[in-house]
């Protein structure tokens, strides 16, 4: 891990607050986080869709797979970075069966993520 240098650290500092650290993290976690639950979401809700065919089912078992899986790519445990290749193995999946996510299926996704989260309409 590389250290920073005096300098650095007082360049940094200048930047730092705690509320402008809660208003990033909450803006992260909210861009990001919520639009990733979502994203699993409308999967699992396809893959239970008796409509979808075991092709697109074998894809969204692997990329669901891929995301519940801690050892991967790119480490969860990573700040920042450990999601971002499993939202990517989502947003991926998604976009090869975008054409078989019906309205049903996003209203049963939307539900459940306002079941978790009381301000879902940021997705």
């Amino acid at each position: 891990m590389k250290v920073l240098t005096p300098q650095q650290v007082k360049q940094y500092q200048k930047h730092y607050s705690e509320p402008k650290l809660f208003s990033k993290i909450g803006k992260v976690c909210k861009r990001a986080g919520v639009k990733g639950v979502y994203n699993a979401l409308l999967l699992f809700y396809l893959l239970k869709d008796k409509n979808t065919s075991l092709e697109h089912k074998a894809i969204i078992v692997g990329a669901l797979g891929y995301f519940i899986l801690p050892v991967d790519l790119i480490p969860d445990i990573i700040p920042a970075l450990g999601l971002t290749d499993d939202l990517a193995t989502l947003v991926a999946c998604i976009k090869t069966i975008k054409a078989n996510i019906t309205p049903q299926v996003k209203e049963n996704a939307s539900k459940k993520l306002s079941e978790w989260f009381a301000d879902a309409d940021c997705i």
